[in-house]
């Protein structure tokens, strides 16, 4: 029997739906097949049919070097995947985007508790705990670069800064903490008009609930470099 995160990816599945980088359809056997959006209508793409040949795919960029993020707009064109069922198609989902189908499940039941900034950095401990100190500007400044949807991060950030509700920086475009944009069209029109989600292609957004280890490790770089440490 399908779980509470497959039984929401089947309501929000239609015929052509987007999550992040990846294009899934449905097909008439009732499984689903994922490529890179922008090899839509290719059909030169060498076939996985294992939902486990996702880790390696969602492994390095096109240039072959490591994705630590995985959520950043660099994911590997070239591929098609073949996915029986649903169950294998959350399996490979996971490990595309590790974790965001379960904050999709918690947003749309309203029981995702997002984390402001301010208070991850001050729970640090150990060699982080220094990442505590970035000034307001240097958060505005670096979450302006390192999260942005063009050359950064897909995620929507549904956090905050601190405790007043203060968004995460200004440099980022207001559409960067709304779901109902699409982060990956956004990230391929940096300076075009935003575009939400058109009726062609449904689009799971991926979730943001607080800020990851690879910005708590850019913040303390900051510090540790304005200090000379």
């Amino acid at each position: 029997m399908p779980d509470s995160i497959e039984r929401c990816l089947e309501a929000a599945l239609t015929d052509s739906c987007g999550f992040g980088q990846i294009l899934m359809r449905r097909t008439d056997s009732g499984g689903f097949v994922l490529l890179h959006r922008d090899d839509k209508d290719r059909d030169d793409l060498p076939v996985f049919r294992n939902s486990d040949d996702a880790a390696e795919i969602a492994r390095y960029d096109d240039a072959g070097k490591y994705r630590p993020l995985k959520a950043a707009p660099n994911l590997r064109h070239g591929w098609r995947l073949e996915i029986a069922n649903l169950t294998g198609l959350r399996r490979a989902l996971d490990y595309f985007y590790p974790g965001r189908l379960a904050m999709f499940v918690a947003w749309k039941e309203n029981r995702l508790a997002t984390t402001p900034l301010r208070q991850t950095l001050n729970r640090q401990s150990g060699m982080y705990r220094v990442a505590a100190k970035i000034s307001d500007d240097q958060i505005n400044q670096l979450l302006g670069d390192f999260c942005r949807s063009n050359g950064g991060c897909l995620r929507t950030i549904l956090w905050r800064r601190g405790a007043h509700g203060t968004v995460p920086s200004a440099r980022l475009p207001p559409e960067k903490f709304e779901p109902v944009y699409d982060q990956a069209v956004l990230a391929d029109r940096p300076r075009s008009a935003p575009k939400a989600f058109g009726a062609a292609t449904t689009v799971i957004p991926l979730l943001c609930q607080e800020a990851c280890n690879l910005l708590i490790a850019e913040c303390r770089r900051v510090v540790k470099n304005k200090s000379g440490l």
